[in-house]
């Protein structure tokens, strides 16, 4: 006879938090990847159990036989949205860095996701500062024609309309973004243990409630710069 099925809910009991996708969008240099690895790093000393899927790492893998035209771009992100959907389903905190410029896509990627699961992460920064960041360089080879259906200079990025954390990215340091991510997590009863609050798993996530569990976070105040 099989052995019963794990289920999300006994691995949300095991890692002593739901799962959930926390899904950063923004133009490239918006400090997505970088608020993504702040957030992660905070949570991982928290004990919870979390994953960062990018773009980057993504198309090597993943994702390495697509382009970059708006039908790969739109597979692109189907393919991560059910890996974010498999992490979640499996009681893991998904922190998901993409630029995903166009809002059919990102709400095909919402569809995909349990009723809770998905938070729209907005990474608000103007393009005259994403440019001027460039850490890449790619705004320099789109303005010089080198890159072609470039985001933000020959290809259009539509503003979300409804997300569910609008984090100026500009303007506000990194440990305040992280904060901000942090309390949605708690308000949406993420970062809420169940079970016996004596468990071992309880007493680590109760740290993630307290924002001078991350000495890292709160060391770094600068903004987020890359994305």
């Amino acid at each position: 006879m099989d052995s019963p099925q794990v289920s999300r809910r006994e691995r949300e009991e095991m890692h002593g938090h739901r799962g959930a996708v926390v899904w950063f969008t923004g133009l490239s240099g918006a400090g997505k990847t970088t608020l993504a690895r702040a957030v992660e790093r905070r949570l991982f000393h928290a004990g919870c159990k979390v994953v960062l899927l990018d773009g980057d790492s993504l198309r090597q893998g993943l994702c390495a036989g697509l382009g970059f035209s708006p039908e790969d771009r739109s597979e692109n992100l189907r393919r991560a949205g059910e890996a974010a959907r498999l992490f979640a389903d499996a009681g893991i905190i998904v922190l998901a860095a993409f630029i995903s410029p166009l809002l059919a896509d990102r709400a095909r990627v919402r569809a995909t996701q349990a009723e809770g699961d998905f938070i729209e992460a907005w990474c608000k920064c103007p393009l005259e500062v994403c440019e001027q960041r460039d850490v890449k360089g790619l705004y320099r080879r789109a303005r010089a024609g080198e890159l072609l259906q470039f985001t933000g200079v020959s290809a259009p990025y539509e503003v979300p309309l409804a997300p569910e954390l609008s984090l100026d990215t500009a303007r506000s340091p990194l440990a305040d973004c992280v904060e901000l991510v942090v309390a949605e997590l708690r308000s949406r009863g993420v970062l809420r243990a169940p079970g016996s609050s004596s468990s071992s798993s309880s007493r680590q996530m109760r740290a993630a409630w307290s924002p001078a569990s991350s000495s890292e976070c709160h060391a770094d105040t600068d903004t987020a710069t890359k994305g």
